[in-house]
């Protein structure tokens, strides 16, 4: 049984609490929140602390905050030679402070807190400065996730830039769709089976082989028709951008 302690009380911390709950080799030891009160519905209130001073040893302790306040937290853990990681995809693992050992645990997903997640898919990237601590992080991935990869501090910023347009953009787009169908009163959930096919699709496919649309087509009549049906600013230069770099095959403009 690995004992781990989670320091954060955010999404991501409450969707790896719920995960580590239902593991049978981790035992969560304790949690910190500055708020107990906002994990109380997840956790025994025993084990939720809210004191640095407070916290008890444990095998591995995961740092779930902002990536603004990791440098912080790690720096006000009260011990030496532990095994400390974060769980963001764009700090380095050298934000963590040089005392304790260092390494990743980055979950890559989109955590919103009313949507339950199934942690057996969702891939967990990980890094560690030493083979010793790397096992124990692979162990407790493994735990909950059949998806575990041994990702370094660069390939995990190339990762989470990838993510920012496959999944932050995409949902602006979708936003976007929306708000052009509900100006001219059509449902938005016609648009929701063809979402839905976009995303089957490069389950199969490559994204470049998938493109379909005007743009591919080069069908400049179509493309000028939408350019001048679009009467907001913003939409236009979206649209005239995706374009120009679906002809040009993702090449810089």
């Amino acid at each position: 049984m690995i004992r781990i302690t989670l320091i954060g009380s955010g999404n991501v911390a409450q969707h790896l609490i719920k995960a580590f709950s239902k593991s049978e080799l981790v035992e969560i030891v304790q949690v910190f929140s500055r708020k107990k009160d906002k994990l109380t519905h997840l956790l025994d209130s025993e084990i939720i602390i809210n004191d640095f001073s407070a916290l008890k040893e444990a095998d591995l302790y995961i740092i779930a905050v902002s990536d603004n306040a990791i440098a912080e937290v790690s720096q006000q853990l009260p011990f030496n030679n532990q095994l400390v990681v974060h769980t963001s995809g764009t700090a380095s693992i050298e934000t963590l402070d040089i005392k304790n050992r260092r390494g990743v645990f980055y979950p890559l997903q989109t955590f919103s807190k009313n949507k339950d997640i199934d942690f057996s898919i969702i891939p967990i990237c990980l890094e560690a400065e030493n083979t010793f601590d790397f096992r124990d992080l692979e162990t407790v991935a493994k735990s909950i996730s059949n998806a575990v990869f041994p990702i370094n501090s660069e390939q995990r910023k190339a990762l989470h830039v990838a993510a920012v347009f496959v999944n932050n953009f995409t949902n602006h787009l979708y936003q976007i769709g929306q708000e052009i169908c509900e100006e001219n009163q059509v449902p938005f959930e016609i648009l929701k089976p063809l979402i839905q096919e976009t995303a089957e699709k490069i389950k199969t496919l490559d994204p470049i082989d998938a493109q379909t649309g005007p743009a591919k087509r080069n069908d400049s009549t179509t493309i000028e028709a939408h350019l001048e049906y679009l009467t907001n600013e913003n939409q236009q230069n979206i649209y005239k951008i995706l374009t120009q770099s679906i002809q040009h095959n993702g090449k810089k403009l």
